[in-house]
Formats: structure tokens, sequence, C-alpha cells
């Protein structure tokens, strides 16, 4: 392990042309101090938390620096609920560097809320102390669940006073993600028409991440493939275990297949498909059933970015296999929910039931799940009661446990039980823990998120001492409005 000033730097985004990006100082926080450190991202990074001290502070809060560092603002554009926009890039937030570990791993290190940049447009460059908890327990709450992610490796606040709705504090979160690279980037040198730019982009994300690609017959469609393989895999674990993004705009899509940006997301209390969990969202494009089909128009956004180097047959391969990807990606993590080993041709007609109990009765998703995954073969004729303070409808929930006890008979219980235990989380970042959190921290208090950081790093342990965190949400944490401000 490492001390800060002992990480080693290999910089090669800031080595690119200057059109991607434009190297910015960070502007210094008023009396920082720090809120979080999550240390299992400190380990990814072979940094040691015990040699911390306030030098980590000062330089992530933009009033001091660190040798290595070398601050750029990285220009993109996208599709923001369905509409091109040629202005946006890192316009709060700064890749500081690329830290390479004694394993040759790379990780990118971002500083969001790190004041203006030429791409911050009509905002101050910042980020308030609510939605730096927010992004902070999410990305944590989401490696648990095994989701493909970013990682915050820490929050730290400020008396920086911020103007959203009301006066609100700055803070800085510390981003750490093996790329920051956007479909945007490559709509940016499409619609600007730097075809050359763009094929050297290409080349760098295959270098990067996707060497063993080098040498195919057509590197670029491959990597495209890749591209529409790993969003399919991060679109199926969403929808498995019932995220809902909220702002899925093509600047917010991950080249790796990352869930990115996080701002309003919400997981599902009670069971709704058209769940919208983005309060800026009035149409529902982005509600939490809309987000398989979003991610084939983004890629699909893509797939045109990418057409001077790509041929159009194998464009529209790669998207096939997106689709295909996701339904055999989604279907899988779905009967491991149930503790089924194989498919069979009655599992569409099960689990078609399945989802209309848990509608038409409001049954809490995570809890339904979970509650089931304790349930043996042998009391599954008389469990329809544990189900009791999901719904009063124990009639219904014991007409959909006998289908279900018949497709399992046949299955090893333990084996059964041990697969759900694995697939269905105790614990979940429902919003009103964040919100509980964050009220807390903004009193400095900030015990509660140690605590979400011990479960939500194991989500399907039991945490005995920690048993209230599993309870269904009161009712006024179902009625949170979250929006995109920030």
């Amino acid at each position: 392990m490492k001390s800060l000033d002992q990480l080693v730097f290999n910089n090669t985004y800031s080595q690119l042309p200057r059109l991607f990006g434009t190297f910015v100082t960070p502007q210094p926080l008023t009396n920082p101090y720090l809120i979080s450190i999550n240390p299992n991202v400190a380990k990814q990074l072979e940094l040691d938390v015990n040699s911390l001290n306030s030098d980590f502070i000062n330089i992530f809060s933009g009033n001091d620096t660190l040798a290595g560092f070398d601050p750029i603002a990285m220009k993109y554009t996208g599709h923001q609920f369905g509409q091109y926009n040629p202005d946006l890039g890192d316009g709060r937030g700064l890749l500081l560097g690329e830290v390479q570990t004694s394993q040759g791993k790379k990780w990118d290190l971002h500083l969001k809320g790190s004041g203006l940049t030429p791409y911050s447009r009509m905002g101050d460059g910042r980020a308030v102390i609510r939605s730096s908890i927010r992004e902070y327990l999410a990305s944590a709450a989401m490696a648990g669940l095994g989701i493909p992610t970013t990682y915050a490796l820490a929050v730290i606040g400020s008396d920086t006073h911020v103007y959203r709705e009301k006066q609100e504090f700055g803070a800085t979160l510390i981003r750490v993600a093996e790329s920051h690279l956007r479909f945007g980037h490559f709509e940016y040198l499409f619609y600007t028409q730097q075809h050359e730019q763009l094929t050297l982009l290409a080349d760098y994300v295959i270098q990067h991440h996707f060497p063993e690609l080098q040498q195919a017959e057509k590197p670029y469609a491959a990597m495209f493939e890749q591209i529409c393989s790993n969003t399919a895999e991060m679109i199926a674990h969403w929808q498995a275990v019932g995220f809902a993004h909220g702002v899925m705009n093509t600047d917010n899509m991950s080249i790796l297949g990352l869930t990115f940006d996080y701002g309003p997301y919400g997981f599902l209390d009670d069971y709704n498909p058209g769940f919208i969990c983005n309060h800026s969202d009035y149409s529902g494009r982005y509600a939490f059933n809309q987000q398989p089909s979003i991610g084939l128009w983004n890629l699909s956004a893509l797939g045109y970015a990418l057409a001077p180097i790509i041929d159009k047959a194998d464009i529209e391969h790669a998207l096939e296999i997106y689709q295909h990807q996701l339904q055999i990606s989604y279907s899988k993590l779905m009967r491991n929910k149930l503790g089924l080993f194989d498919s069979q041709e009655q599992d569409t007609e099960l689990f078609q039931q399945l989802f209309d109990l848990l509608k038409q009765n409001g049954m809490d998703y995570t809890l339904f799940f979970r509650t089931l995954s304790a349930i043996a073969q042998a009391e599954l004729n008389t469990s329809a009661v544990r189900f009791s303070n999901l719904t009063t409808n124990t009639t219904a929930v014991d007409k959909w446990l006998q289908a279900y006890k018949k497709r399992v008979e046949n299955i090893d219980d333990q084996q059964r039980l041990a697969l759900m235990l694995k697939s269905n989380p105790k614990y979940i970042l429902r919003n009103y823990l964040a919100q509980l959190a964050i009220d807390s921290a903004e009193q400095g208090d900030f015990t509660l998120i140690e605590n979400l950081l011990t479960i939500l790093h194991d989500p399907f342990d039991e945490h005995p001492e920690f048993e209230d965190l599993a309870d269904l949400p009161p009712k006024w944490g179902k009625e949170l409005e979250i929006s995109c401000s920030s």
C-alpha cells in the first residue's frame, strides 16, 4: 500500500490533441473537511487510508496539488432527452490524472465539483454535499451488488456557499473509474466532422481498454460490438435489481458499460414497471421499463457517430448483439433470483404471473425476493403469511407460490436457496436512506453514511446490527422528489 505522494501516474488522455479537452486548475473550497472515504476503493488504488492526513483534504478540495496531476476538463457532446446538444463537456469536473497500480491496472482520478471550466455553460462548476453523498453511496451500492459502475473514493465538504433551489454548501467527489470516456466523446468528433480524430479516439479506446481487439479483422466494428455487449450486461443488471438511472443521456453512457453520473436515480420500492425516478422527466422517457429500449437508442446514436469508420451492416449486427445479449443476461439474472438453474418453457408464464402479482398488489420488489429466498420447498404451501407485511392479498401470493413450488420440486433445495440468497440483496440504497444520511451529514453527523457503506459493501449478508436499514420505507420515503439539480 502507498501514501498519496507515492501514487504512480500515467496520464494518457491529457497527451491527446487539445481538442479533446482544456487544462484547468481546480478552484479551492473554503474550510474543507472530510465527510467520508471508502476504504475498498482506496484499496483498488493501492492507497493506504491510514497514511492520509490534511494534505489529502487540501489536495482534493482544490487548495493544493499533487505531483502527477494533469487536470483536464474533457470535451464531449451528446443527446439529452433525445435532442443533440453540442455545448457539453466537463462543466464541473476535472480528470486529475490516471493512477497506475503495481499490477498494471489504470484508474482515472476525477474531481467532481472542482469549479468553473470552459464547458460550465450557465453553471457555477460546483457540486453540493447532497448530490455528492448520493453519488458516493450509489457507486458503493452498485459495486456491492456486482453491477458495473464507476467508484467514489471520498466526499469532501466545505463552507463554500452554493445556490440551487436554496443555499447549500459546496463539496467535491473523488470519482474513480477505468475510463471517463462517454458515447458523447465520439458524437462530438462526428458532428464537428473531425473524422481523423474520431479514428484516433477509437484507436485510443482499443489500445487502452480493448487491447485484445487490435488483432481483429475489423477492430472498430469489434470495439462497437464490445460496447454494445457491455451496455447490455449493465442494463440487464439494472432491470434485475430494480435500479432506475433517471438520466440516460448519451453523455452519461460509458463506453465500458459502467453505471455513470449518478443523479436522480432510484431503486424500486413498490414494484412499478413505469417508475420515473427523475422528477424532471416529464414524459417518462427514462422510466424504469424504458431503460432497455433507451439503451438501444443510445447505442444507435453512437453507431451513427461511428459510421465514418464502421460499415452500416456491422453497426446493425452489433445492435442486434445488444438486444440478444440483454435478453440472455436478464433472463439468467432473473432465474437466479428464483433459484432456477435452467430455462424451461413455462418460465415465461411464471415470471409474468409474478410481475402481475407484484404490480397489482404494490409489493416491495426487493423484500419480496429476499423473503422468498428463505423459504424451503416444504414450507411453500403454508408460507404466504410471510408476505403479509408486503400485501393483505395473501391469497394471490399463495396461488403464485403453488405454481412456483411445482417448478422447483426437482431442484436441490439447499442449492436453490444458496443461489437465491446471493442473488437477492437484503439491503439496497433506498432514496429515503440516502436522504437521512444527507440530513445527518449536513448537521455534521456522518455515522449513517459509514453504516450504509458497511451494508452496501455486502448487501447480501444479514448484518443483524443494521436490521432496520432493510425495513420497508416510510410513506414519506416513497414520495421523495429527486431531480437533476446538483
